[in-house]
């Protein structure tokens, strides 16, 4: 299941997006067809449902919309805004022990 990492804020619409990263402080905007995209992800229990309801919103084939939600997707992973489907990293504590 894709989704949006912890800590980011998505301000989305059929007009355009963007998103907030708490741990930079930036935005990352998107245009009016990844935002859709961004939406159908987020609703969807898998890219390939995401990509079907993009295709028929759209008008495209099942192959470009495939496409199309990929490369959103890894974009905004690439960003670390997004998980693909993989659970969020656990912090590693390390026990130190004192050697003589």
């Amino acid at each position: 299941m894709w989704r949006l990492r912890e800590g980011t804020h998505p301000v989305l619409t059929d007009e355009g997006g963007a998103i907030l990263s708490e741990h930079t402080g930036r935005w990352a905007y998107l245009t009016p067809t990844a935002s859709a995209a961004v939406m159908l992800l987020l609703a969807s229990t898998s890219q390939e449902e995401a990509a079907g309801q993009y295709a028929a919103r759209y008008g495209i084939g099942v192959e470009q919309a495939a496409a199309d939600v990929r490369t959103v997707a890894e974009a905004l992973a690439a960003q670390g805004l997004a998980l693909g489907g993989q659970a969020p990293a656990r912090p590693r504590r390390r026990r130190w022990r004192w050697r003589p």
